[in-house]
């Protein structure tokens, strides 16, 4: 749909949702925890699974709970209509706080401009309503509470979610065996619960993105005590993109695994289609408000001011927006470190406040209006993402001064924030080589005090155009292990161009495997579950069980029927790749199996047997090495 209002389709009438996006994933359905009230229910996705073939022993085994990102879009029993947006999960939780008022109208003046333009009106999103905002001195933020020793829906319901009903896995048998992890310091209890959310908030050492007016919102929580997150982006550009194509990437990301999304569109209609995204979005939705904030200026960031930025926040913080990016940490003095760099500055956000700073020879207004952005925020409960903009672009660049020297400075800004009780996180680098990644992890809690990290990568080689997700998936495996809380996507076409929906769906797929062999080496508690049960089906020669436990059934159903698509290759206890003959796990199997006919009790007791006979042998005969036949 061209995005050229004279043209423009009426998206109130005709936008749909994808239908990729709805599909019910095979043999799973959509479950709900209830909690200590019945309007917290908790999302969650039930695998069922194949009884084991007679020949294994035919025992049942039981279904296996799914972290389930996906919102109500894979419940067949929810009707989808993106034009009126999603079901409402948390009013009734903010109304009994009493503690915020919906206002009149829009607060920002940028915002009752748009609203006020009836050329618009094709464009907009129909169902807005008028947005919350904390009553006179109160704070709406969930470290606010945290810290008040109020342990909020919100807390239980992430608790829950995080929890995956562990204890019921370890009763089914889903957890017989999980090896110890290396956590690096980190303080992962064996059951996640309500007050340890509380805690772990109030400490800082972790968030709810949430904002009062994202009351669509399925909650979830970022730190390095919890499972590793991802983040997906997606947004327009000037050269393409329109605003039902972004719904469509936020549903199709969010179906393969996306715990947050950011809009980083940069084209025209920002405010419209962030409203649409926002809608209908079960996930926290972060932006960079300094992209729109430069829109305003035609893109002149010399043009920028305090004021303007300020009334950009206030819109998108009305809007529902539950992070954003923050580039406070772009300091004046820390511009001409950056000049020796093979690759410079790469952030947008950090070279537009670079530029701004070096065109008036004044210190970042973002930084010197940081106690206002922090009044902001707190009205809204919006966390901050401090952005690294002078992280490393390139390998050569990793770990140097002009990194460093920031991420310090965005350490201090931390403490500033958590005086407000605002929430917050840091984001990180980047191009890293492996053997400095650990030092960026160790630095970070170091400087910010274990507030959560979330980093873009980092890319581990610069020699790989069109397989960065694969370079930079490496690095992120290794920062999730060491402690980092959220993991930001990478596509194939980073460097190269704007990603279309197969280049969302890989980036996602390879960060959840990062993401999940991260909280395997950390030892989360039920990580292995499904690992577990996968390997088992494996060994069992359920095909179908393999391919729906995995993190993309279809592309696992697809390559395994390349070659053998019939039907009855889905019982076969073989695959093409070593076919009948050389399959291991048959070998395996027909050993056991002739071991248990024999009534031998343990194949490998009989090994060890045989070999004390041939032992025995070897001495009687004069233990000689060699010996003529």
């Amino acid at each position: 749909m061209s995005t050229t209002l004279k043209n423009a389709i009426n998206l109130s009438d005709s936008a749909k949702v994808d239908e990729q996006s709805v599909k019910p994933f095979t043999r799973s359905q959509k479950v709900y925890v209830q909690g200590s009230r019945p309007d917290i229910l908790v999302p969650m996705r039930e695998v069922s699974l194949d009884v084991t073939p007679t020949d294994f022993g035919g025992e049942i085994n039981a279904p296996v709970l799914i972290y389930d990102t996906s919102g109500p879009y894979t419940d067949p029993s929810v009707q989808i209509d993106v034009r009126k947006g999603l079901g409402d999960v948390r009013s009734a939780w903010i109304n009994d706080r009493d503690d915020t008022e919906r206002l009149p109208g829009l607060s920002s003046n940028f915002g009752q401009m748009r609203l006020d333009d009836a050329e618009l009106t094709k464009l907009r999103f129909a169902h807005v309503k008028n947005p919350r905002r904390a009553k006179a001195g109160a704070n709406v933020t969930q470290m606010h509470y945290a810290r008040q020793g109020i342990i909020t829906a919100e807390m239980e319901y992430v608790a829950i979610r995080e929890n995956m009903k562990l204890q019921e896995a370890r009763a089914a048998g889903l957890l017989d065996q999980q090896h110890a992890g290396h956590s690096f310091g980190a303080n992962i209890p064996e059951e996640i619960t309500p007050e340890f959310v509380r805690d772990e908030i109030a400490r800082g050492r972790a968030i709810i993105p949430a904002n009062i007016n994202h009351v669509e919102l399925e909650p979830m929580i970022i730190g390095r005590n919890f499972l590793v997150k991802i983040n997906g982006n997606i947004g327009n550009s000037a050269l393409g993109s329109s605003i039902e194509e972004e719904v469509a990437k936020l549903t199709w990301g969010i179906r393969w695994g996306s715990d947050t999304v950011m809009d980083l569109s940069t084209g025209k209609h920002i405010h419209e289609t962030r409203e649409w995204i926002i809608r209908n979005s079960p996930v926290p939705i972060g932006t960079v408000p300094i992209y729109q904030a430069l829109e305003k200026v035609n893109g002149v960031a010399e043009d920028l001011t305090w004021e303007l930025f300020r009334d950009t926040l206030i819109e998108q913080a009305e809007q529902g927006v539950d992070y954003f990016t923050i580039h406070a940490g772009v300091l004046l003095r820390y511009v001409p470190l950056t000049a020796k760099r093979v690759t410079g500055i790469v952030s947008r956000g950090g070279s537009i406040m670079a530029k701004w700073c070096l065109a008036h020879h004044k210190e970042n207004f973002l930084y010197t209006h940081f106690d206002e952005i922090c009044e902001i925020m707190k009205a809204y409960d919006v966390s901050f993402s401090l952005g690294d903009g002078l992280r490393p672009g390139s390998i050569a660049d990793a770990n140097d001064a002009a990194q460093f020297g920031e991420l310090e400075t965005l350490g201090e800004l931390t403490k500033i924030a958590w005086k407000h009780d605002v929430q917050c996180m840091i984001e990180g680098p980047g191009h890293v080589p492996m053997q400095l990644i650990k030092e960026n992890m160790d630095k970070q809690l170091e400087c910010c005090d274990e507030a959560p990290f979330y980093t873009l990568g980092p890319l581990t080689t610069d020699i790989a155009p069109g397989y960065d997700h694969i370079t930079s998936g490496i690095g992120a495996a290794m920062i999730g292990w060491f402690g980092c809380a959220m993991l930001c996507y990478v596509t194939p076409k980073e460097h190269l161009g704007l990603p279309n929906k197969d280049d969302v769906k890989t980036g996602i797929i390879t960060y959840k495997i990062a993401a999940h062999a991260a909280d395997l080496a950390k030892g989360h508690p039920g990580a292995q579950i499904r690992d577990n049960a996968l390997s088992k089906a494996r060994f069992e020669f359920r095909w179908e069980d393999q391919f729906n436990l995995g993190l993309d059934p279809d592309t696992a159903r697809s390559y395994h029927d390349e070659t053998l698509p019939k039907d009855s290759a889905k019982v076969a206890h073989f695959c093409s790749m070593c076919g009948p003959k050389f399959c291991s796990m048959k070998i395996t199997q027909e050993v056991r199996i002739y071991a248990a006919n024999q009534r031998i009790e343990a194949v490998d007791v009989d090994v060890a047997k045989g070999l004390a006979e041939q032992a025995e042998r070897f001495k009687q005969e004069g233990s000689q090495l060699y010996k003529k036949v």
